[in-house]
């Protein structure tokens, strides 16, 4: 048989693999290289579609849901440092600047009582750049706590998302948001480093529950929102310690909520009553708080609400803190009927109450200042207390100081002008009276009180002596 020679391949070249010649494949490579390269643009993209969504992070969740309800405050004030006592330096004007939180959508807002102390044009600016001018409603310098209030012009403000200070862990994530150095809406984050701390920041300022956190926290961070990773508000800040590297402190949002409902609440700003004091968050996580007590004869009285109910709802509002209770009723009319939802012993109870106005009870002669406190005062007309200091609406100049009485105990003077106790100002002799006849008197007692000597204001604390003194 004869040989037949090898011929070449049809494609002009020599096998290279059985049935593919090299031009085969190349393309074929090439096509392959050519799937690798739209598989590698289309991986690509995936992954940066993923980047974009890792980016999101909780922190920026949680700033993005709250930063609408954070205010900078900014104003002029005096201040000056005190070493003990009467004794203090001579007063200088600074400006002052801070942070607050919209608690309520008609302009409500909460902050610390040192950054709107003194503070005769308090200047807040929203998140969108809308500038007001704030009201200070009522304040709690032991608490370091304060009410303000604008006229929005947009009827509903976004408000700040509350949570709990019950549930906190040492270690866990938290975001500090506020106006640092003037820096408006700073955002800082770190962990709780310890609760409970005790803090003495000045001769004037103590405080006993603190949240300790390695967010940063600088001057003008007062009275910004401490949240925890899932968006809500947790503390209030409050306090740096000088010199210190890593360590600010905040005020528990429990303890926030639970003064903020009395600076809130209808009794001081509506003269109207519904009687119910609330204690705390019945669960956290669920809606509802505790009663504590029911005062006598007060309208929730009168329709069975007891010690021990968890209320759920007032009239159109969820309550979730005490607060929501004041928000629910807050600019209603004596005599309107209030629907209330709450349960008792787990199972559900509705019932209505009808909203009264409060009336403080008689004066008696144990409200007497003369044998409470040890003072006579004569009422001094605004223009008269305005003259010595711009910071204050009137006064009671005292005219006479008994011997050995609580005041003549801290040093009153004849010619003092008392111009503040503990949360209220003190323009008339009935402004007294509703401080010593206050059933929360034994709580906030001794009682903190403000006078002007000269053009400086002096502070001290006040113990009631038996009312059976003359």
């Amino acid at each position: 048989m004869k040989a037949v020679p090898l011929q070449p391949a049809p494609c002009g070249r020599r096998r290279s693999l059985p049935g593919v010649c090299r031009t085969d494949l190349w393309q074929l490579l090439s096509l392959v290289l050519a799937c690798l390269g739209l598989l590698g643009t289309l991986g690509v993209s995936a992954m940066e579609a993923e980047a974009s969504e890792l980016r999101r992070t909780a922190v920026v969740r949680a700033v993005e849901k709250n930063r609408d309800a954070i205010v900078n405050i900014r104003g002029q004030k005096m201040i000056q440092s005190a070493s003990s006592g009467f004794e203090q330096d001579a007063p200088r004007r600074v400006n002052g600047m801070g942070t607050g939180v919209v608690i309520d959508p008609r302009g409500y807002i909460i902050t610390n009582h040192h950054v709107v102390d003194g503070v005769a044009n308090v200047q807040v600016t929203l998140a969108n750049g809308e500038k007001y001018r704030a009201r200070l409603l009522a304040h709690d310098p032991r608490t370091d706590l304060a009410l303000i209030k604008i006229a929005p012009r947009e009827k509903k403000l976004p408000v700040i998302r509350l949570g709990t200070s019950s549930d906190l862990m040492p270690g866990e994530p938290v975001i500090a948001v506020g106006n640092a150095y003037g820096y408006e809406n700073t955002v800082t984050r770190g962990i709780i480093s310890a609760l409970h701390r005790r803090v003495q920041v000045s001769d004037q300022q103590e405080y006993d529950n603190l949240i300790q956190t390695d967010a940063s926290i600088n001057p003008g961070n007062s009275g910004g929102p401490l949240l925890n990773i899932d968006g809500e508000m947790i503390g209030l800040n409050a306090a740096v310690r000088v010199g210190a590297q890593g360590i600010g402190f905040a005020l528990p949002i429990d303890d926030v909520l639970a003064v903020s409902s009395r600076l809130m609440s209808i009794k001081r700003m509506d003269r109207n009553w519904h009687g119910v004091v609330a204690s705390h968050v019945a669960h956290p996580g669920r809606d509802g708080i505790l009663v504590k007590t029911v005062e006598a004869e007060s309208p929730a009285a009168k329709v069975g609400i007891q010690a021990g109910d968890v209320i759920t709802r007032v009239d159109s509002v969820t309550v979730r803190n005490p607060i929501d209770i004041e928000r629910a009723l807050l600019g209603r009319a004596a005599g309107d009927a209030v629907s209330i939802t709450y349960r008792r012993k787990d199972q559900p109870q509705e019932s209505r109450f009808v909203l009264e106005s409060y009336e403080p009870r008689p004066r008696s002669q144990g409200d007497d200042p003369w044998q409470l406190l040890g003072l006579r005062f004569e009422e001094l007309r605004p223009s008269e207390v305005r003259s010595i200091s711009d910071r204050y609406r009137g006064g009671l100049r005292i005219t006479e100081v008994r011997e050995s009485s609580p005041a003549h105990q801290q040093g009153f003077r004849r010619g003092d002008i008392l111009v503040g106790m503990h949360i209220w100002e003190t323009v008339s002799s009935e402004n007294v009276q509703y401080v010593l006849r206050h059933k929360d008197l034994a709580e906030f007692a001794p009682v903190k009180f403000y006078i002007l000597r000269g053009d400086q204001t002096l502070y001290g604390h006040l113990r009631m002596a038996a009312a059976d003194a003359r």
